[in-house]
């Protein structure tokens, strides 16, 4: 039987696969480029799923977001508040996110799954009840809220392969 802290790091690493599935092996133009005038890029999709995951799993741990301490607001360059996770943000917003490197995106995820993991390894199973939002009704919970991070990055990374298929099919067709 497995615990919930070894399903939540299997969970977390299937998350950290699947970004690299769909970033690897594109270049910064590909990472960058929407489908469409309105669609979210690639780069914009894996930096809020990362995001999110950072600034959620780094509040209900109480340890700094990865983004803020380790300088990966100042290397990414964006022109929004450090603290924007990608939320409610305007489609020029989203073209904003501009990759040339896309180990940089890679990069910064990585150092996110290792922080999460690290915590989420730590955790037993009665840790799961703790509270750590009351700005909801009801409250949420540890256990609630990494389940609700795990869902919307697996909703964005599948969003971002879905991008990627779109890509390589144009180049195919040569489109």
């Amino acid at each position: 039987m497995s615990t919930g802290a070894e399903l939540l790091t299997d969970a977390f690493g299937r998350v950290q696969e699947a970004v690299h599935a769909a970033v690897e092996g594109l270049d910064g133009e590909q990472v960058t480029r929407r489908i469409d005038p309105a669609a979210n890029s690639i780069a914009w999709l894996v930096w809020h799923l990362t995001r999110v995951q950072d600034d959620h799993v780094a509040d209900a741990a109480g340890l700094e977001q990865v983004w803020l301490v380790e300088g990966w607001a100042e290397r990414f360059g964006l022109p929004f508040d450090d603290r924007a996770v990608g939320y409610g943000q305007t489609s020029e917003e989203v073209g904003a996110v501009q990759v040339e490197d896309v180990k940089l995106l890679l990069d910064y995820h990585d150092a996110v799954h290792r922080q999460t993991v690290g915590y989420v390894r730590g955790l037993r199973d009665a840790d799961y009840d703790r509270i750590v939002d009351r700005s909801w009704d009801p409250a949420v919970s540890l256990g609630v809220r990494l389940v609700s991070v795990l869902q919307d990055t697996l909703m964005h990374v599948g969003q971002a392969q879905y991008v990627r298929g779109v890509l390589e099919r144009e180049q195919e067709s040569g489109s």
